[in-house]
């Protein structure tokens, strides 16, 4: 076979109107994961591959699948449904994509695949559910299966589901696994779903190089250090542009979020107990730039596996959500400028995982971790994880002087008394009853008036803490006299146009940047150890 390395789509013997669309999508050169893994799909190979978050598996897929489909005709959840039909845009009639990943949405799903579509994309216990009633059939249909996002599937609990639904199969099918990691779970997936594969485990980093993404760790002497630089970062604008706050639990994140209310900072909760379409909504508004920060967790929301945990239960006993609540992990996450690891990552992996949902495409990203002094040891878990690759990059120290922003600390403190456990069950309570009244009482008005569901916003305040209007005002007397004249404490988000959104984004692309100040050095400089 010729050196796959060497081929450009358009040496790879695709449909015209594939090569259009891909054109359309600006990709002038197909990324390593597809430079390889395409040519050798349209072989008929199965394919086992592993390549980080963010570097086009679903492309990978995607155009061999719609290739084989065109080529029979003579002529994957929701991201991998708009990969599938933005690529099928000039073969719309002859390529239907059906998407049956929502569980509230079974008989209008049977209608659709009443109309034998040519690509279903789904949860594997929606599939299962769909053969399991005969309005999906598949042993005799299935020319190729797609099981992406493999090393999380068994962690979700979906191992019983996989089982039952390749008694459903034809004896000879294509299969593509596609990975970030592979661990133990996909060893096992690669014996139930492949057939003599072509391992394809590509030599790059699971994470872009430093020229794309700046990792720095900050060492936080107590917790409360680390609300009090959070509040710093996000108050005074220092980080520009749109970011994902990590923890570890759901308390927790209602914590952050009623902690940054106090101080007119506004976020949303990506919640696992919210219906499926609420937290979609949420992810699209975030992409349309409605609000720049979101609050998440990895086990109910991003999929990175929580080592140990099954379905059932999240991390320290939270209740975990329904098993599609790992779907979210395959929406992206569109231009997220910096992730903020607020509590450190259980594993090395969830590390990997957060990481991956900045520096996408071109973008370049950051990533800044709070470590308390307990936590050294596993810091060093993750770095050594990092630095065992062949270019790993590394965690570089950002000194800061928490002296110059010591006048805020007693405004910290007195909003963290205020965040009390019946603040956050009340949180959490009262966002659950609005988000089911929204997905049911409102299901047929906004049906019919779409726009009106942009009214929707996740991240109003929920105000079941007693909130103090002066602390949202930051006097100029606070201000270190650094940074006077160069930050704009944070003020009241107003509704941009996608255009002035466009420009925006631009603008700030390096949201750390403004740490760099010249005259008296409030500069958290970045050092390595």
């Amino acid at each position: 076979m010729e050196d796959s390395e060497a081929l450009g789509f358009e040496h790879m013997g695709l449909d015209p109107r594939l090569l259009q669309a891909v054109t359309d999508l600006g990709w002038s050169r197909p990324t390593l994961i597809q430079e390889k893994a395409i040519p050798l799909a349209l072989e008929g190979k199965d394919l086992l591959a592993r390549a980080r978050t963010g570097s086009g598996k679903t492309a990978a897929y995607a155009i061999p699948m719609l290739q084989l489909l065109l080529h029979r005709k003579a002529e994957l959840a929701r991201q991998a449904q708009s990969m599938i039909q933005q690529l099928a845009t000039y073969c719309a009639r002859d390529v239907r994509v059906a998407n049956v990943s929502a569980a509230e949405d079974s008989a209008s799903q049977r209608a659709v695949l009443m109309e034998k579509p040519d690509v279903v994309v789904g949860t594997p216990s929606r599939i299962l559910s769909h053969l399991q009633q005969d309005s999906l059939k598949l042993r005799d249909s299935l020319e190729l299966l797609v099981v992406d996002e493999a090393d999380l599937l068994f962690s979700f609990g979906f191992e019983e589901e996989l089982k039952s639904l390749l008694c459903h199969l034809p004896r000879i099918y294509q299969a593509f696994l596609m990975s970030a990691t592979f661990n133990e779970d996909v060893q096992a997936l690669k014996e139930l779903v492949l057939h003599n594969p072509v391992t394809l485990k590509l030599q790059e980093s699971q994470l872009p190089g430093p020229d794309q993404l700046q990792q720095f760790q900050v060492v936080c002497e107590t917790e409360e250090d680390k609300f009090l630089l959070l509040y710093a970062l996000l108050k005074l604008s220092l980080i520009r542009g749109k970011s994902l706050l990590f923890v570890n639990t759901l308390d927790r994140s209602y914590r952050l979020r009623l902690f940054l209310e106090q101080f007119s900072i506004p976020s949303c909760v990506l919640n696992g107990e919210l219906p499926l379409r609420s937290r979609c909504h949420i992810i699209s508004q975030f992409n349309q730039g409605f609000y720049d920060c979101v609050i998440a967790t990895d086990a109910e929301v991003l999929g990175a596996p929580v080592k140990g945990k099954r379905r059932g239960r999240g991390p320290k006993g939270d209740k975990a959500s329904d098993p599609e609540a790992g779907v979210a992990r395959g929406i992206d996450f569109h231009h997220v400028s910096a992730v903020l690891n607020f509590d450190l990552p259980p594993t090395p992996e969830a590390y990997i995982h957060r990481a991956g949902r900045t520096a996408r495409a071109n973008n370049p990203g950051i990533v800044l971790t709070f470590v308390l002094p307990t936590e050294q040891s596993h810091l060093g878990k993750i770095e050594e994880l990092l630095s065992g690759e062949n270019r790993g990059p590394i965690l570089l120290p950002y000194q800061f002087r928490m002296e110059e922003i010591e006048g805020f600390r007693y405004r910290c403190r007195d909003a963290m008394r205020s965040v009390t456990k019946q603040a956050i069950r009340e949180a959490r309570l009262k966002e659950i009853k609005e988000e089911l009244l929204h997905s049911e009482k409102l299901k047929t008005y906004f049906e019919d008036n779409p726009r009106d569901l942009q009214l929707l916003r996740h991240d109003l305040p929920l105000h079941p803490a007693v909130v103090k209007p002066h602390l949202g005002h930051v006097p100029d007397y606070l201000v270190p006299p650094a940074l006077r004249g160069l930050v704009r404490p944070h003020k009241k988000r107003k509704k941009l146009s996608s255009s002035c959104r466009k420009a925006k984004r631009v603008k700030s692309q390096n949201p750390l940047r403004s740490f760099k100040h010249t005259g008296k050095k409030f500069r958290p400089t970045a050092k390595p150890s």
